[in-house]
């Protein structure tokens, strides 16, 4: 139980009067924006930050897996796995030779044949890291659970994975304490909802529906999910052609992505999607194949190739903390450093030019942020931080945005935003190539999808295509 508990950073009040309990036998779940206070309030009951103010009661062992991942990059999956209590022999050294086999074996017990424990943490997605750090956390059989974002990096297939544990320990008698940003897991697996709004408790239920949550959460409404996409105009030039592509999982991939137009990257995990985007902006390289930029030959060796290629390409990654910001330096650094070439002379950045190029993103893009010109932009929450990386690209006017899960981890509010914007971007005659952990979102907010399978396209389909469960459908299909 959590009572009256408050808790500042500087000047910013994170926590305020906070309250709230939790059930032996019950899924709750804690609901709010970016900022809300979440993921304060989780550190606060795990012992991680010490509250200003207020008391906080638990009886029995708790386990917590951290939104922001607590793995050791450069260790390995087994030595993470056990890093807290791994095997010794008599003389208390680490007994290195069972370390991955007992490893492989608690994996297994969780039904994750897929990681190898003997793989450097860093070398592993997102999604794989943060099975690792659900594993771990699952493996002690606590009495206590807490998830901090658990499935903002997950598939569908993982999720049902976890919602399995989570209902498994709830019939155990664990009380599992969760946030999540995608309402229809709240509403699959909580008992009650407990939602916060600037760092306040606003309500707990038993039913809450996602309008009413939204509203409850943000203080205002949102009429519509996913906005109307603006038609692709008649006879749209291509601005990007790729032709048989390989790269990474990649085998032969083709398509044309023409101005104006929003195209969907669908299919089920791991068939080569991240490949395709990588390879498109150099950060991984192609085996084979062309791209044309604007119907000229352009080879991507490195980012900067396709950075300052003639009408430009930009990629906005899925992990924003590792791949994207330098979260200990300010929003306005962070903003500035894709256009440090048009705002310097002689070597110098022009502060006047930085400085109105910052506060016109911070405008457009409704980042809130205290001090922009100062203020690290670690300190921001993660809707901001993904605005951040977002409007970066956009001050370099590329005409090409590859979108990468750019809504990941954020709330509903800041996903509409984004929905709102890649609409903007679309009318504005920007060529769009999106990819989402959210089958959802590609269903709707695209105006074509192509799914890939084996690393190849396994169907292309018309969108907006409205049914989330045709691109899954097409995804299992064999290929064409």
């Amino acid at each position: 139980m959590v009572s009256g508990v408050s808790k500042s950073f500087g000047g910013v009040k994170a926590l305020r009067d906070a309250s709230f309990a939790a059930r032996p036998g019950e899924i709750h779940a804690l609901a709010g924006e970016n900022g809300a206070g979440k993921s304060t309030l989780i550190k606060v009951l795990c012992g991680v930050l010490r509250p200003d103010s207020g008391t906080v009661q638990t009886t029995g062992e708790l386990a917590t897996a951290f939104q922001e991942l607590s793995l050791a990059p450069d260790l390995t999956v087994a030595e993470n796995l056990f890093l807290h209590d791994p095997p010794r022999g008599r003389l208390g050294l680490v007994r290195r030779s069972v370390l991955a086999p007992r490893a492989d074996e608690l994996l297994r017990r969780f039904g994750v044949d897929y990681v190898d424990s003997r793989a450097v943490t860093a070398d592993l997605s997102v999604a794989h890291r943060q099975i690792v750090e659900l594993v771990r956390a699952l493996a002690t059989e606590p009495e206590i659970l807490v998830l901090d974002e658990p499935t903002a990096a997950l598939q569908e297939s993982q999720v049902a994975w976890l919602a399995g544990h989570m209902r498994r320990l709830r019939e155990q008698g664990c009380c599992v304490v969760f946030t999540s940003h995608r309402w229809r897991e709240i509403e699959d697996l909580a008992d009650r909802v407990t939602v916060f709004r600037n760092g306040s408790h606003v309500t707990t239920r038993e039913k809450l529906g996602e309008a009413e949550a939204v509203t409850l959460m943000s203080g205002r409404s949102i009429d519509r999910t996913y906005p109307r996409l603006p038609p692709v105009p008649a006879g749209a030039d291509r601005t990007l052609t790729v032709s048989g592509l390989r790269a990474g999982a990649l085998r032969e991939v083709s398509f044309d992505l023409h101005r104006g137009e929003v195209l969907g990257v669908g299919g089920l995990a791991g068939q080569g999607q991240a490949d395709l985007f990588l390879a498109l902006f150099g950060a991984r390289r192609a085996a084979g194949g062309t791209i044309q930029l604007a119907g000229r030959p352009l080879r991507v060796r490195r980012p900067r190739d396709a950075i300052r290629a003639g009408i430009g390409i930009a990629y906005v990654p899925e992990d924003r903390k590792s791949e994207g910001l330098l979260l200990p330096m300010s929003v306005r650094d962070n903003l500035a450093l894709g256009i440090l070439d048009r705002l310097s002379s002689a070597g110098l950045v022009r502060r006047s030019a930085e400085r109105a190029a910052v506060r016109s993103m911070v405008t457009q893009l409704g980042i809130v942020a205290s001090r922009p010109m100062t203020q690290p932009v670690g300190t921001l929450s993660g809707g901001n931080q993904q605005k951040v990386l977002m409007g970066r690209w956009l001050l370099t006017d590329a005409e090409v945005l590859l979108l990468y899960d750019v809504t990941r981890g954020v709330d509903a509010a800041t996903k509409h935003d984004f929905y709102q914007l890649i609409a903007q971007l679309a009318e504005r005659g920007k060529a769009i190539l999106l990819y989402s952990s959210e089958t959802e979102e590609i269903a709707h907010l695209c105006h074509r999808v192509l799914v890939l399978r084996e690393g190849r396209i396994a169907a292309e389909l018309a969108g907006p295509v409205g049914d989330a469960e045709q691109i899954v459908a097409a995804s299992m299909r064999e290929r064409r």
